[in-house]
């Protein structure tokens, strides 16, 4: 049972809980669930029973012997072919700030964190030979409570790691392994390395609180997103420069592979990229430029916000400080250092390190998590690549998924394992439309069920809440009315800041008022959130939530749970018939909320933001409508909120109480049902895993093992080939620009020839790419959707020096009025894109074919 515990496969495996629940029922609800706090509060006469259960032996062996052979036994990523063109990693590094594993560690704060873990169990699932690296925080992020006003209060309890499913690694003689990091003035610090098997995955978390330590220095791993500016600059060194040591440490003492890709899960575990120059330089004797290609190579970088505010940016002299004087490495010169994380682009701010532009010059491959938000980033970030339009800023997205072992509940497990016969039919929508095979009367009796358990936490949650708050028993009774399990429930969860809009639903607070006590068709919502501790704002508008819902008119309609964990988003994305989401869009990255509501039966209702974008098709939830074009924040608010109010009157309560003879609500279960084929493949972690293998993962482990070829003298010569390159680009330039051989008029399916010359100064035709762009253009000639086809050299000299001509043709697509130009951009067989140095020379603004250039 200790090896079961001390594996979180137990926290989805619901065969391994079940066994947990059996050894003593009330432990284990007074436990959380907990199996590591339930054996250490079962009784040995207990224990002495269950060894004496014959019965209870046996099944508990069975859930043994399938964990062995879970973690045995080949998966998908065993399975994939090895070609040379797409090289399989032997191992994978995953780094991230946070991760939500399950909430008996609390190392997470949001989305962020459960996407983390996600990812790392998915992995687990399929094979896939990630290493997890993070920090342990001995008080987590936060417990929320309410005061008697409705204020957040936060709490920090600490965390014992020896009381959690985690090992020390150790070296072979048993002395923990110790990670040193050097700091200004000759000072160091030291970090343990805690190991948790999530499933097939190691996840290594770095635990400064060590008493060899300064008790300043021990606080650096003391809460996520805590402490002021310079301990967050130290909790971002010892999470990538110590986190990439500690992979070090692990794979010497376990024999793992060592990673040949690394991903940084965001910005914080940017450092990671400057340990591997360092290690480069150091170890191999590479240069500085020779080790940063080398890094980047095999490096990928998720980027998760669409607003600048959330990018970690630190004073520059702060940063600076830290990789100058004692305990400097020689190897990272400071002013080289400076330029990766230095905003050095219109708009930015030369005084800031800015963790993501430097986690994106120290990666080859950048991806937001959803098809929008990868358009937004690559608008956000285009100043990186600014002679480059953003449709080719190369950023591209892996949309976000969810462990659905995780998520969904043991009854629509149980459902679902009822209708397919193996799982990985559920990668495919023939998989989900046999689950919709299953009647309406079991599936809407599975949702009532889960409804009902949700108001039951729910009123639990709450009591604790007003008796927090200053409430005694007596005045409580009406908590057992609270909520009703047979009322449309909506759920609302996030983080709380801004632009999430935690009170759009109280902008016409009699109008809710009127949804919530419909005589006929009322609704329920039941929220949670935290706002970060420093955000007063946040705070203001969780106490105006809070207040609404305290009033005894509606309160037993809605209700505020404070202390948001994984444990009441489970709860919340089980129970929810609907699940409301309306961030101020395009501002909502991903959020994967509304994709665990969906595989549990019910359905969305959300602005078109993240990934309900991309996949709402008009019939599995509600589109909120949004006021794109409307500045003014209030008044955008208030035209949004209307919508959501109609939406909810005049659809979404009718379709759920609209009831045929037998009782069952036949549309909205045709809604459920299309939701589950629509989205249940999509929205699965699985299928973002198997994504980010195959674009991203393993092209980075190929481009990292064409560097290393012939004793890394591929990598030096692309590293002089790009310095050689950059120091001629001034010399580039366009002469002139025509296009011959023209029909008249111009038609579409024909073709038109370009030609150009050039100056290319020291460089060859082998180093360029020449493209003729061609597109449609707007009233200011601008060209939109633009094409590229690439032209050919034709030699030639001139009397005014060495010129090179190029020529091509190039297919009319369309018809309408065009425009053409001419751009060069470095050639190279190791380059991954033509954006990927940031250099382009065109010959000003785009000439306009005019009038003889319509197409009809």
């Amino acid at each position: 049972m200790e090896t079961l515990a001390a594996n979180l496969r137990w926290s989805w495996h619901p065969a391994t809980r079940a066994i947990f629940a059996e050894v003593d029922p009330d432990v284990w609800e007074a436990v959380h669930h907990d199996p590591t706090q339930l054996l250490g509060e079962v009784t040995n006469e207990r224990l002495a029973q269950l060894a004496a259960d014959t019965d209870f032996c046996t099944r508990l062996r069975a859930v043994a012997d399938d964990l062995d052979q879970y973690l045995r036994e080949p998966q998908w990523y065993q399975y994939l072919p090895e070609e040379p063109e797409r090289t399989l990693p032997q191992s994978i590094a995953y780094f991230s700030a946070e991760y939500g594993l399950t909430a008996a560690l609390p190392q997470y704060s949001g989305g962020l964190g459960i996407l983390a873990g996600d990812h790392l169990k998915s992995a687990s699932d399929l094979g896939v030979p990630i290493i997890g690296v993070g920090l342990l925080y001995r008080h987590g992020y936060f417990s929320q409570s309410l005061s008697p006003e409705g204020w957040q209060l936060e709490h920090y309890p600490e965390i014992d790691p020896r009381g959690l499913p985690m090992t020390l690694l150790a070296e072979t003689n048993g002395d923990p392994v110790g990670i040193v990091l050097d700091l200004p003035e000759g000072r160091q610090f030291i970090a343990h390395v805690w190991v948790v098997s999530v499933g097939r995955v190691p996840l290594l978390l770095l635990d400064a609180c060590q008493e060899r330590n300064e008790p300043e220095l021990r606080s650096v791993t003391d809460r996520l997103y805590g402490g002021g500016t310079e301990h967050r600059l130290r909790q971002e060194l010892l999470l990538g420069v110590g986190g990439v040591r500690a992979l070090r440490s692990y794979c010497a003492l376990t024999g793992h592979p060592e990673p040949e890709v690394f991903h940084m899960n965001e910005g914080h575990a940017g450092f990671l990229g400057l340990e591997r120059v360092r290690e480069y330089v150091d170890v191999e004797g590479l240069t500085f430029d020779q080790a940063l290609e080398l890094t980047r190579a095999g490096t990928v970088f998720t980027t998760h916000t669409p607003v600048p505010a959330g990018i970690d940016r630190f004073p520059r002299d702060l940063v600076e400080h830290h990789f100058t004087g004692t305990g400097a490495a020689a190897s990272l010169p400071a002013d080289r250092v400076m330029a990766l994380g230095t905003e050095t682009y219109e708009d930015g701010d030369p005084a800031v390190f800015n963790m993501a532009v430097m986690g994106m010059r120290l990666s080859q491959s950048v991806n937001g998590v959803s098809t929008l938000h990868g358009q937004v980033s690559r608008e956000m970030f285009h100043g990186l690549w600014p002679d480059f339009d953003p449709i080719e800023v190369p950023i591209t997205a892996v949309t976000n998924g969810v462990h659905a072992r995780t998520w969904v509940a043991e009854e629509a497990q149980e459902l679902a394992d009822r209708m397919i016969d193996d799982v990985t039919e559920l990668a495919d929508i023939e998989g989900w439309r046999k689950i919709t095979g299953a009647s309406d009367r079991e599936l809407w009796e599975m949702r009532r069920l889960l409804r009902e358990r949700l108001i039951a936490d729910a009123r639990k949650r709450l009591r604790r809440s007003w008796k927090q708050r200053g409430a005694t028993e007596a005045e409580l009774g009406w908590i057992d009315d609270v909520l009703d399990p047979d009322i449309l429930t909506v759920g609302f969860a996030r983080r709380v800041p801004s632009y999430k809009r935690l009170t759009l639903m109280l902008r016409d607070r009699e109008r809710l008022k009127s949804l919530l006590l419909h005589p006929e068709r009322p609704i329920q919502i039941v929220i949670a959130g935290k706002a970060h501790p420093a955000d007063e704002g946040g705070k203001r508008l969780i106490q105006e939530v809070v207040r609404f819902a305290d009033d005894p008119e509606v309160r037993h309609r809605i209700v505020f749970l404070p202390d948001y964990d994984m444990a009441l988003a489970r709860a919340m994305v089980q129970g929810s018939d609907v699940w409301l989401n309306n961030p101020l869009r395009p501002l909502e990255a991903c959020g994967t909320s509304g994709m665990k509501v969906a595989l549990n039966g019910g359905l969305n209702l959300s602005v078109r933001d993240g990934w309900w974008d991309e996949w709402f098709d008009g019939s599995n939830g509600w589109a909120i409508p949004t006021a794109d074009g409307v500045a003014e924040p209030d008044r955008r608010d208030s035209l949004e909120a209307a919508a959501l109010y109609e939406l909810i009157e005049e659809q979404v309560t009718g379709q759920f109480y609209d009831r045929d003879k037998a009782g069952l609500p036949k549309r909205w279960l045709e809604m459920v049902k299309h939701t589950l084929v629509s989205l249940g493949p999509k929205v699965l972690a699985s299928r973002m895993v198997r994504d980010y293998v195959n674009e991203l993962y393993r092209p980075a482990a190929v481009s990292a093992r064409l560097l290393t070829r012939d004793g890394l003298a591929a990598d030096r010569d692309f590293a002089a080939w790009k310095q050689r390159v950059r120091r001629a680009w001034p010399g580039v330039r366009i002469e002139h620009v025509e296009v011959v051989d023209m029909e008249e008029p111009p038609q579409a399916g024909g073709e038109i020839t370009v030609r150009t010359t050039l100056v290319l100064g020291d460089l060859t035709p082998e180093d360029v790419r020449v493209e003729a762009v061609l597109g449609r253009v707007d009233e200011e000639e601008s060209i939109l959707s633009p094409t590229f086809s690439e032209l050919s050299p034709v030699r030639g000299k001139t009397s005014q020096g060495p010129l090179t001509r190029y020529q091509g043709s190039i297919p009319l697509a369309r018809a309408g009025r065009c425009g053409y130009t001419v751009r060069v951009v470095p050639k190279h067989p190791l380059l991954t894109n033509p954006a990927e140095m940031g250099l382009a020379v065109v010959p000003g603004p785009p000439p306009g074919m005019g009038d003889g250039m319509v197409l009809r």
